[in-house]
């Protein structure tokens, strides 16, 4: 199985480059990958991954790649043109953008190096989605380069590995890189934005200690002083989520706890987690798990 797989890999070396066509104005290191049928249907997969050093100014463009990239600026600067932006990079900068949508990087006379990797997954739409709305970007500058040469790094080592679990532990190293580019997802431009995240994080705390109380948004708001639709926004963007969906998520966490680990009936533990209409705390139950809060109490 193993020599079928190097076999493979060896026959995608002649399917087209992703990042960069092999010319006099880079070097390249690169492994091209060919996953299996079963990677490509379940899991987070690669096809890519390697360096490039430019050695005369160059630009490259792509478009309608069923791809995803991620890349590291190592040396030197360039561009990047996408979504009808012009990014400047320069060395420490990252990338991560959807490649079915058209873009172009170039570099600049400060000749660069990168590090990259394409991949692929049947959930990396929504992945990339939820990204944005956090407030991801095409281009951030990440607290921790290192660590995200790091991952790819390793993910080119794998993927040039005789590992006959190749594909498990590339679905879980891409797995740890999109974690490191979703808590990359928050950029504070200046201190006023910063300002905003503590604030939120104070909203945060005070719903998880507080989940048990009726509150509005508009309590909410007035108790921190801070407008309501930019609350609601800003939560959002930090946190992936609503701040009605959050503390729904907070109370039926709750719920499934106390249903497992006490003798309190469906209605005591409605009442507990701020659920007053133990009608509204099952249907909601069942909409979040699939399953009544008596049934869930039963499996479990």
């Amino acid at each position: 199985m193993i020599n079928n797989e190097r076999s493979a890999e060896r026959m995608s070396l002649a399917e087209p480059e992703l990042f960069a066509d092999e010319s006099p104005c880079v070097q390249s290191q690169r492994v091209i990958y060919t996953p299996s049928a079963f990677a490509r249907s379940t899991l987070l997969y690669l096809q890519e991954a390697g360096t490039l050093t430019a050695v005369k100014p160059h630009s490259s463009s792509r478009s309608g790649l069923r791809s995803f990239l991620c890349f590291v600026v190592l040396s030197g600067s360039g561009t990047l043109d996408y979504e009808g932006e012009v990014y400047r990079l320069q060395a420490g900068d990252a990338v991560f953008i959807d490649c079915r949508k058209n873009y172009e990087h170039s570099t600049s006379d400060d000749l660069w190096s990168l590090q990259w990797c394409h991949f692929f997954g049947v959930q990396m739409q929504t992945i990339y989605e939820k990204y944005i709305s956090r407030g991801g970007r095409p281009v951030f500058r990440p607290q921790n380069c290192a660590a995200l040469k790091d991952n790819l790094s390793r993910l080119r080592a794998i993927a040039d590995s005789a590992d006959y679990i190749r594909d498990m532990r590339i679905n879980e190293e891409l797995s740890a890189l999109l974690t490191k580019l979703m808590e990359s997802s928050w950029n504070p431009e200046n201190t006023f934005t910063a300002k905003k995240k503590v604030e939120l994080s104070r909203v945060k705390n005070y719903l998880d200690e507080h989940y048990a109380e009726k509150m509005t948004l508009d309590e909410l708001a007035a108790k921190f002083y801070i407008n309501k639709f930019y609350m609601s926004k800003i939560f959002r963007e930090t946190y992936g989520t609503t701040i009605i969906a959050y503390l729904e998520q907070l109370r039926i966490t709750k719920a499934k706890n106390l249903l497992r680990f006490s003798d309190m009936t469906v209605d005591e533990i409605a009442y507990r987690v701020g659920l007053k209409d133990a009608n509204y705390f099952s249907r909601l139950f069942k909409k979040v798990e699939g399953m009544t809060p008596s049934q869930y109490r039963r499996l479990w």
